[in-house]
This record gives C-alpha cells, sequence and structure tokens, in this order.
C-alpha cells in the first residue's frame, strides 16, 4: 500500500488517548458537585462537537500491514482501562457514600457522567478487546462489560450483530423510522434472549447442553455478581443503587451509537431465506478526526464489519462510493437521536438517497421497514 499512511511511530498514538481527559473531570464533579457536575456531558456532547469542527475529517488510511509490535502504545490504552474504570466506580462510590461532600441529587448527577464515561469508553474499549484472538484481552473485555452490567453483549455482539447485520434477526439494526426510545426498549427485550439462544444453539452443535459450564453465560454471572457485591460492600444500598444507576446510563450511551451505526440500512433479501453478504455501505461512517481519536476509531465501522478482528488503528475509512457518510460524528448524531423529529430530519433523506445509490431495484421497502421479512437461515 503505496499511498498508506505510516503510524508506527509512538507518539501517532497519543490522540487515541483522548480518553484520559474525561479523568479530571470526573474529579472535578465529584470534589465540587453543582455546576461542576456538568463536566462529564460537557466533554462529550459539547466540546467533541466543537473539536471535530475545528480538526476536520482524517480521510488518510494506515498501512494495514503495520506488524503488531508497532501497535503496543495504541493497545496500552485499552489494556489499562479496566483498572482505571475500576477505581473511578468504586472510589467514586465510596466517596459519595461514605462522605457529606454531595447532596443525594448531585450523587445520582455523579453517576450519570460516570455512566457517560463507561459507555462511551470502558464499553468501546470492551468493544475493541473482546474482538481480539488474545485471551487476556477478551477477560479485560469481560471485566469491564461486568461493570456495567452488560455482559451478556458480548456474545450479542459477536454471534448474532455480525452474522445478522442489515436483517430482522439482529435487534440493534435499527429500521428505518424507528425512533431511539422503541429502539432502546426493543433491544433491552430481546437482546437477553437473542444471545442465549446463539450461545445454545452454538452449545448444541458441539453435542453439548445449554447448561454445559462451556457456556460463557456462567462467566457473565458470576462477574455481574462479584461487581454487585462490590458495590454494596464499598457503599451499602446506596452505593448498589448508585452502580445499577451508571450502568444503565452507560448502555443507553452505548444503544445510542448502536442506534446511529445502521440506521435504515439493510442487507437485500435474495429469497428463501437467504441474505446477501454484509458489505461496507451496510453501516454509517465518519470520519471525524476528533470522535474517531476519542472512540478508537469506532466511527470507521465498515471496515471493522469487514474485518472484525482488525485493531482500530488500522482501520480503513470508505469514501461516498462505498459506504454512507454521517453528517457530523458520533456526539453530535447521538445528541440529534433523542430528538426524534430532528434525526428523521437529517437522517431519512439520506436513507433514502443511500437506497437510491446502492438499491435502485427495490421500489417497494415496506417489508424492510417493518421488519417483516424473513429471518436468514440458521437464525431462531
Amino acid at each position: 500500500m503505496s499511498d498508506a499512511k505510516d503510524i508506527s511511530h509512538p507518539l501517532a498514538a497519543l490522540p487515541f488517548w483522548l480518553s484520559l481527559g474525561l479523568l479530571p473531570c470526573v474529579w472535578l464533579a465529584a470534589t465540587q458537585g453543582g455546576w461542576a457536575l456538568l463536566a462529564l456531558p460537557v466533554y462529550g456532547w459539547v466540546l467533541l462537537p466543537l473539536f471535530d469542527i475545528a480538526l476536520g475529517l482524517n480521510e488518510e488510511n494506515p498501512d494495514t500491514d503495520t506488524p503488531e509490535r508497532k501497535l503496543f502504545w495504541y493497545r496500552l490504552i485499552t489494556l489499562i482501562w479496566f483498572p482505571i474504570q475500576a477505581v473511578v466506580i468504586y472510589g467514586a462510590l465510596w466517596w459519595a457514600t461514605q462522605t457529606d461532600a454531595l447532596a443525594l441529587w448531585e450523587k445520582f448527577g455523579l453517576f450519570f457522567g460516570i455512566g457517560i464515561v463507561t459507555g462511551a469508553v470502558g464499553i468501546v474499549y470492551a468493544h475493541e478487546l473482546m474482538h481480539q484472538k488474545n485471551a487476556a484481552e477478551r477477560w479485560l473485555g469481560d471485566l469491564l462489560l461486568a461493570t456495567v452490567l452488560y455482559s451478556y453483549y458480548r456474545t450479542e455482539h459477536l454471534l448474532v450483530h455480525h452474522r445478522y447485520v442489515g436483517t430482522p434477526r439482529d435487534a440493534v439494526s435499527a429500521r428505518y423510522n424507528e425512533n431511539f426510545h422503541r429502539f432502546f426498549l426493543r433491544v433491552l427485550r430481546e437482546g437477553p434472549g437473542s444471545a442465549w439462544r446463539a450461545e445454545r444453539q452454538m452449545l448444541a452443535r458441539a453435542g453439548r447442553g445449554a447448561l454445559h459450564r462451556s457456556n460463557p453465560f456462567w462467566r457473565y454471572g458470576a462477574l455481574t455478581a462479584l461487581a454487585l457485591i462490590a458495590a454494596f460492600a464499598v457503599g451499602g444500598w446506596l452505593g448498589l443503587m448508585l452502580f445499577i444507576f451508571q450502568a444503565y446510563v452507560a448502555i443507553w450511551q452505548l444503544e445510542l451509537v448502536d442506534y446511529i451505526e445502521h440506521y435504515g440500512l439493510s442487507r437485500k433479501y435474495l429469497g428463501e431465506g437467504k441474505y446477501e453478504p454484509v458489505r461496507p455501505h451496510h453501516s454509517w461512517n465518519a470520519a471525524h478526526k476528533a470522535t474517531n481519536w476519542f472512540l478508537i476509531n469506532l466511527q470507521r465501522h465498515s471496515d471493522h464489519h469487514d474485518k472484525p478482528d482488525r485493531r482500530f488503528p488500522l482501520l480503513q475509512t470508505y469514501g461516498e462510493d462505498e459506504a454512507p457518510q454521517l453528517p457530523y460524528g458520533y456526539p453530535a448524531m447521538t445528541t440529534l437521536a433523542l430528538v426524534p423529529p430532528l434525526w428523521r430530519r437529517v437522517m431519512n433523506p439520506k436513507v433514502r438517497a443511500w437506497r437510491r445509490q446502492f438499491y435502485p431495484e427495490i421500489t417497494d421497502w415496506a417489508d424492510y421497514d417493518r421488519g417483516r421479512l424473513p429471518l436468514p437461515k440458521g437464525a431462531s
């Protein structure tokens, strides 16, 4: 790749450590309360979009032949994040429950902000880790997910989402005209059962029962229980409530991202329970520089679906002729998603343009929009 960018120098990894900027915001919110509680939401939903405007787009592609040893400083931020997140969560629980520094509403405000951290950073890093072949990295991913009570997300993402994206089988492929609030409730309702069925089917193919010790749901349950017990040990019943609240906020934050990544994008139904293969144009992309630094290139989503185990610094970006482009980075888009009329005004014309560009032969999208097409073969 003669025109590929060399990213092997350690300093090139430095922008991807932008998430550490959240830590002073946590300290400020915890110690000052009041207006300081806005530091975390402002960092994520105001400053990042402003940085995107100031810094523009990054449409360069890294050299995918960069050796693994040259990626250490990129990987390191994901490797150290679990202990950082554990200290943030449980340290804040101790502070909020063992001191009188904050009023009750300020404590919940603090843990709303921490939920933004654990959702926008912790789950994104867990997503990177769980896609890797290294067992230690996958364990770190599981530990991060346990701290937000979303352990089954690993199964749902790896065994369901990547296989069935853009079809009725995938709960987190948002349908055209489906607003976020309805989507969120649907994901919470369908996700656990979908993940359980996927693991049960995999075990059945190996001749094992659903309750076999190799079922990762045993590990999910144990890690979740440990996370909850630790929260109660540190902060009692109030600490447990605050912990569960931050987990809910983190899941809500993640599903906002899931909502925008595939909104309205469907794989073509070929008949007899078959769908076309996943292509780059089945994911929304965004080349906004600052947000890609903060979210470790999550916005290069088409390439992630093409090469799921490709490490984040090597992910490629695509042009409009290959994949649809979001008008803004994820923080701005998630804010839009919270207001369905604004979301539809911005995104529905883009979905219709995508349909004309990639599927001019399809004239009736009603069954796609309502999820009435058959499940893909092998799904249940």
